[in-house]
C-alpha cells in the first residue's frame, strides 16, 4: 500500500467524510426531495432514540408512586406537568391526546440532538475498527443534523394540523376557512394561495430550523476538533478551551431547540383548533 494511501486526510476531506452519510447511494443527495435515497444512519439512531424515550417514559409510569418520589419520577413528573400546562394553554380543546404527544416530541427530539455529545471520532476511530467495520465509511450520529430527519418529523406535524384542522372545523368548515380567510369570500384566489404558502412555510421552517441549529452546532465540533489536530501548545489548548465552552453552551441549545420544536408543535396545533 503507498504512502498516499495511508497520508492523512486534509481538513476540507475530514469534514466532508463525517458530514456524508451511510444511505444506499454512493452519490451525494442534490435534490431537496429524492425518495430513491435513504440515510440508514437517520433511521437507525432516529429510530434508536424514539425506542429509549418509549422506554424511559414506560420506567417513569411503571415506577410511579404515590409516596416520596424518587430523582428520576421526579424529573419526570416536572416535564410531564410543564408539557400539560403548556398544552391547555395554547390549545383551546381536548388535549388528551395533543399533550402526550407533544411530550414525545420533546423528548424524542431531545435525546437525538443529545447524540451531538458523543465524540465525533468515537465511531470512525475506535468503534468501528473494535468491531472489524471499515473505518472509511460515512456515519453520521445525529439524526436532527439531517434535513430529511427534520422535515420527516415536521410532515408529520404537518399531517396532524391538517387531521384536526378537518376534526374540529369539519371538511366543508376547513375548506371555506382555506377560501374565505383572512381577506373575505370575494378574495378567495388570494385568500388560497396565502393559506397554502402559510402551511408550506410552517412546514418547512419547522424543520429547518431545527436542522440548522444542530448542523451548524455539529460543523463547529468538527472544527474545533481540526484545531486540537495541529499538535501545537496553541491547538492543544484552544482544543480544550473551545471544546469545552461550546459543550457547555451545546447543552442549552440542545435542550432549547427541542423546548422551541414542542412549543411550535403545539402553536400549530392550537391554531388548527381555531377559526378565523
Amino acid at each position: 500500500m503507498s504512502a498516499t494511501e495511508h497520508a492523512a486526510p486534509t481538513a476540507s476531506e475530514y469534514i466532508s467524510h463525517h458530514l456524508g452519510h451511510l444511505s444506499n447511494s454512493h452519490e451525494q443527495q442534490v435534490a431537496l426531495v429524492d425518495m430513491s435515497i435513504l440515510n440508514y444512519d437517520t433511521l437507525f439512531w432516529s429510530i434508536a432514540c424514539g425506542v429509549i424515550g418509549s422506554l424511559l417514559m414506560y420506567m417513569a409510569a411503571r415506577k410511579a408512586s404515590a409516596g416520596v418520589p424518587g430523582r428520576f419520577q421526579s424529573a419526570v413528573e416536572m416535564l410531564v406537568e410543564m408539557v400539560d400546562n403548556q398544552a391547555k394553554s395554547i390549545v383551546h380543546g381536548n388535549t388528551s391526546f395533543i399533550a402526550p404527544m407533544a411530550l414525545t416530541v420533546f423528548v424524542w427530539v431531545a435525546l437525538m440532538n443529545s447524540l451531538d455529545f458523543l465524540p465525533v471520532d468515537l465511531f470512525s476511530q475506535w468503534i468501528f475498527p473494535a468491531l472489524g467495520i471499515d473505518s472509511g465509511i460515512h456515519h453520521r450520529v445525529v439524526p436532527t443534523a439531517d434535513l430529511n430527519g427534520t422535515l420527516g418529523i415536521s410532515v408529520g406535524i404537518f399531517a396532524l394540523m391538517m387531521y384536526y384542522s378537518v376534526k374540529i372545523k369539519g371538511a366543508g368548515g376547513f375548506v371555506k376557512e382555506l377560501f374565505s380567510a383572512p381577506f373575505g369570500p370575494m378574495m378567495f384566489p388570494a385568500n388560497l394561495a396565502l393559506n397554502l404558502v402559510e402551511y408550506a412555510a410552517k412546514t418547512f421552517s419547522l424543520g429547518m430550523r431545527l436542522f440548522g441549529n444542530m448542523f451548524a452546532g455539529e460543523l463547529l465540533f468538527l472544527l474545533i476538533a481540526l484545531l486540537g489536530s495541529t499538535a501545537t501548545v496553541f491547538g492543544g489548548i484552544g482544543h480544550l478551551f473551545a471544546g469545552s465552552i461550546w459543550a457547555i453552551f451545546h447543552i442549552l441549545i440542545v435542550f432549547l431547540q427541542a423546548f422551541i420544536f414542542m412549543m411550535l408543535t403545539l402553536v400549530y396545533m392550537g391554531q388548527a383548533h381555531e377559526a378565523h
